[in-house]
């Protein structure tokens, strides 16, 4: 299976930025849907973003619409989410993972995924 790892969590401001990558180990990524989850303390691990396999597609939860981003960039086996005006309910651990299927029913669906990366910690304060 594709081996994913994110990186670019941090320690942030509320107002600030921070940009997560997610970089796979094979270069079929291109032919993968890509999603972001994310699970805070005691929650159940929530739908961020996810971007089709064409690219064609991008869907957000209506709590980040406007001030997150999702991309992917095939030639370099990676996918991002450019998180801006981030808030302290923000915090949580984020994943990103791969499907080698896009629809819009299972889209935000976490079984959907079957790759999945370590997590990165994310943390914004007041």
């Amino acid at each position: 299976q594709v081996q994913l790892v994110e990186s670019g969590g941090g320690l942030v401001q509320a107002g600030g930025s921070l940009r997560l990558s997610c970089a796979a180990s094979e270069r079929t990524f291109s032919s993968y849907a890509v999603g972001w989850f994310r699970q805070a303390p005691g929650k159940e691990r929530d739908f961020v973003a996810s971007i089709s396999i064409t690219g064609s597609r991008v869907e957000y939860a209506d709590s980040v619409k406007g001030r997150f981003t999702i991309s992917k960039d095939n030639g370099k086996n990676t996918a991002y989410l450019q998180m801006n005006s981030l808030k302290p309910e923000d915090t949580a651990v984020y994943f990103c993972a791969a499907a080698r299927a896009w629809s819009d029913a299972t889209f935000g669906d976490l079984r959907a995924y079957k790759n999945w990366g370590q997590g990165t910690q994310v943390t914004v304060s007041s």
